[in-house]
Parts: structure tokens; sequence; C-alpha cells
């Protein structure tokens, strides 16, 4: 396992992060510390979460991720660990998250965080991310921005200046982004820079071989504000595997929770994901590890967080860590994705 530094900040995170959005839901208590005991022996030193796991989220799951891993935190030595977490944002309609009251602001962030330190059964949090914009912006598989919809919202400086008084209080370390735009990276950096608040050291947005829209401007903000991106959904919501080509597993999250994951109903998905398949084939690479050894393969990925709902799945996608693919085998997903560029953005 290698380790690497996240931004300007004193984490070294494992290459692979243990993404834990199942756990509640999919995953019972037992299988999640099953999950977390080989992750840590593999050498993974890095674990995410949010306040609004499992997902689908509701109010009878909600909160349960951080109860899972809290439970079995307590009996870990927590220093040699970097945990991360969400606080959840407007928008959504999340009635059972902080009674409604969503927006980024100070009563929400100190209560979140608060919260979700109760629940992981810790001192503090490595590293806390917002989850999704407290503004308007295009997410969660929409591409266009609407200028009609923008709202009122709390002022990045306002966030900023919350989460310096966290920080003090030593509750959190360092702060993130979820689900950003370049635009919102280079304002939150500017106004760290500016007013001497905390810089975000991270950024964590979707990227795989189907959805690479963060190769072009997202890229060049990592690169100038030295905020490097936390993949999630390497694997294309399982899509990458190649499972849900012929049919529905009948265990898989697709097939369970039909109306999740709509960004991958969209056309020239599966011609895509096929071709993939078809490389790793090839190359005698499991379609799993060949997605998220690509990812892994990318300059501005600080970790690649992979998750799984069996113990089965974790080992071959942490055994990922082998795999170094040649110019050639890029050059072959190169190809694919120029003929079908972004089918699931």
């Amino acid at each position: 396992m290698q380790y690497n530094q996240l931004g300007n900040s004193d984490l070294n995170v494992s290459d692979i992060c243990l993404g834990t959005m199942t756990y509640g839901q999919q995953n019972t208590i037992e299988e999640a510390h099953q999950q977390l005991d080989y992750a840590i022996s593999q050498g993974i030193n890095f674990i995410d979460a949010a306040e609004m796991y499992p997902v689908p989220t509701s109010g009878e799951t909600y909160g349960l991720t951080e109860t899972y891993i809290g439970e079995w935190l307590k009996h870990q030595q927590r220093d040699q660990l970097i945990i991360a977490t969400k606080i959840a944002g407007p928008g959504r309609g999340f009635k059972w998250v902080r009674g409604g009251a969503k927006a980024i602001d100070r009563d929400n962030i100190k209560q979140a965080v608060d919260d979700s330190l109760t629940r992981l059964q810790t001192d503090y949090i490595d590293l806390y991310q917002i989850h999704w914009p407290d503004r308007y912006v295009p997410r969660f598989g929409q591409t266009v921005f609407d200028p009609t919809q923008v709202k009122e919202t709390v002022s990045i400086t306002e966030q900023l200046e919350v989460f310096a008084d966290v920080i003090n209080a030593g509750k959190i370390r360092y702060i993130g982004l979820s689900n950003e735009t370049p635009w919102g990276v280079a304002q939150f950096s500017h106004a760290a820079k500016q007013l001497g608040l905390p810089k975000v050291v991270s950024i964590q947005n979707a990227y795989n071989l189907i959805n690479r829209i963060f190769d072009g401007a997202l890229a060049e903000a990592a690169y100038y504000e030295n905020v490097p991106l936390l993949a999630y959904s390497p694997l294309g919501f399982g899509y990458l595997t190649g499972k849900y080509l012929n049919d529905k597993p009948e265990k898989a999250r697709v097939t369970l929770f039909e109306n999740f994951g709509q960004r991958y109903l969209k056309p020239n998905v599966s011609k895509a994901v096929a071709a993939y398949v078809e490389i790793a084939k090839r190359h005698q690479i499991s379609p799993a590890q060949l997605a998220i050894a690509f990812v892994r393969s990318r300059w501005f990925v600080a970790s690649t967080i992979i998750g799984a709902t069996t113990l089965e799945q974790l080992k071959e996608n942490i055994d990922s860590i082998n795999v170094v693919l040649d110019k050639d085998i890029l050059a072959e997903l190169d190809a694919v994705h120029t003929q079908y560029p972004n089918p699931a953005p």
C-alpha cells in the first residue's frame, strides 16, 4: 500500500480508502466490522463516511454507518487511522437530517460535527467534508447550470469562519469539499488565502472510466490550488464490473434500489462498459481491478474510495493495488473514451 499527502495537510492517506455507505443498509454491523478489520490488515488507514449514510438514506437508517464505525473505532489505535465524514447540505428533502435544517451555517455545522463525534465515539474527525455545496449547483448526474435555480446561500467566507472555530476547538483537523465545481474550489481557496481561514485540502467527486469530467477544469483547479481528488464510485456504481451487462444480480444495488444511480441509465453506458470489460478480458485483468487501477493512475488522485457489500468484493478491490496499467492499456482505454466520452457524467 502506498500513501499520499492530502493537499497541504499532514495527513498521509492510503492509496485506497474504505468507503462505508452500505453499512446499516446492505451490511450488518458484524459485516461492517469484518470489512474494517480486513481493510486495516491490508494497510488501509483511511475510512470515509457521512452523517446521512447509509444510502439510500432514510429516517430509519440515518446515522447508522457512523454508529457502526464508532463501535469498531473505540477498540482501535485512533492516531493510526484517518477518519473522514461529511455534513449533508440543503436541497435534498431529508427531513430526518437535523430536523430538516441543513444549511451549511454555524448552528448546523456545530450540531452536525457534535452528532458525528458522538456516533463515531471519537474526540476528533481528521477530515470533515461538505457533502455537496450549500449553494445551487448541478449535481449527482445533472450537467447543465440553470441560473433560475440560484438562491440565497450561506457565504463561503461564513462557512470557513465556522470551520475555523471548530478546528480551533480541536473537533476537526482539516476540511474538504465534495461534489464541487471548479468555481467552488477556487472560491474556497481564495477566501482562505485572503482572510487567513482554513484551506480545503481535498475534493471528493465521482470519477471513473465512464465519468472523466474531472479531467478538465476541475483538474486545473486541483493542480493550482493543491486540492487533490478523493475519487468516489471508481466502479461506476458497479456497472464497470460488467455485472449489469446481461442481467441484474439479485442482491446488487441497482436491483435493490431501482431509482438509485440514474446517471448510469444514460445512452452509451452499456456500450462503453462492454468495451472496457473486453479490454480487461484481453489483458487477463478483472474488470473491477482494471477500473480501479485506472483511477489510481491519475496524477490528481490522492486516494480511491472503494466500497463493497461482500468480503470477496472487498478483497478483489483492494488487490487492485497490484495492478499497474502500462501505456498500451491506457491508450486502449483512451480510445474507448474517445468513442464514448463520459456517458455517465
